[in-house]
């Protein structure tokens, strides 16, 4: 290997920088962990032996997802993740994990704000159908259409009329989407009365995560068993056979990453896609360059 200026670099040094690249990525998932438990605690049935297996776990699994864009890639397969849960149940944090390595040009995230008045007046489906993939697309939705049997049911968002014409629509709506070719996978994060109280006063807590507190999802907390009669019948009037929906135990965050992970995986008959050798070329020198200092001033002040 070379440096600029045309200097040898050691086999050695290579292998040490080498390392660096590899720990340095994997302190940003060490980073994810630690400021996902910030105040929050440890799971109890968590170990040191269990964090290492978890870790080793992780990486594993987010090797097969890189395996899993390629094929996608490659066939032009479509595909559609629905992440629903209650507020803190840990969607976002699977979200992360499965996107961590992933190209974002062929596996992106759809999290959609409230309507404006214009998407109001329209079809319900029709600012989701915006999002849906092209061939070779992966598509997650955090939170989707089942908005509509959820926060708005619960919170009087939408009328009678406008619930029970989602029911209506919404089985069609998703054999329309698979008959077209696309894989449709729903998840719902579930948890427990206490382990949601506990994540809620652990963001009230944590300066770095109060903003994850809205005033509907305080509102939510007290409205908990509105949502679970709200969620019970979603989840019996809208599980098809084209589309069943899988419930993740979501108490253990880590381990319903793994979980979730994994069951993806499974639903996926992808292979290892032959991809053509890489190799770097090589560097062109000219004698005749010389790279121009940069000016102190435009320098960010070197604090750590």
């Amino acid at each position: 290997m070379r440096q600029s200026h045309g200097q040898d670099i050691s086999p050695a040094d290579a292998r040490e920088r080498m390392r660096d690249e590899i720990l340095d990525d994997l302190d940003e998932e060490i980073e994810l962990e630690l400021d996902d438990s910030r105040l929050a605690g440890a799971d109890s049935d968590e170990s040191a032996a269990f964090r290492k297996h978890y870790f080793r776990e992780l990486l594993r699994l987010q090797g097969e997802l890189v395996q899993l864009q390629d094929w996608v890639k490659e066939t032009g397969h479509r595909m559609v993740i629905i992440f629903e849960g209650r507020d803190a149940a840990g969607k976002g944090g699977v979200i992360k994990r499965i996107t961590r390595r992933l190209n974002p040009r062929i596996c992106r995230v759809a999290a959609l704000p409230a309507p404006n008045d214009r998407e109001r007046t329209q079809w319900y489906f029709q600012r989701y159908v915006a999002h849906l993939p092209a061939a070779g697309e992966i598509v997650l939705f955090d939170r989707s259409w089942y908005n509509r049997a959820g926060v708005e049911r619960v919170m009087n968002f939408c009328t009678d009329s406008d619930y029970a014409e989602f029911f209506r629509s919404v089985s069609e709506f998703e054999r329309m989407l698979v008959r077209s070719g696309i894989q449709l996978v729903k998840y719902w994060f579930s948890i427990t009365d206490e382990e949601q109280e506990m994540r809620f006063r652990a963001r009230i807590e944590d300066p770095l995560k109060q903003w994850k507190l809205s005033p509907m999802d305080l509102e939510s907390r007290r409205r908990w068993e509105a949502y679970t009669l709200a969620k019970d019948e979603m989840l019996e009037r809208s599980n098809i056979e084209e589309a069943p929906w899988w419930v993740v135990p979501a108490v253990n965050k880590k381990r319903a990453r793994l979980n979730c992970m994994a069951h993806l995986l499974s639903l996926v008959p992808y292979a290892e896609v032959t991809k053509p050798e890489v190799i770097l070329p090589e560097r062109v020198y000219h004698p005749d360059y010389t790279r121009q200092p940069t000016p102190e001033g435009m320098i960010v002040p070197q604090l750590y």
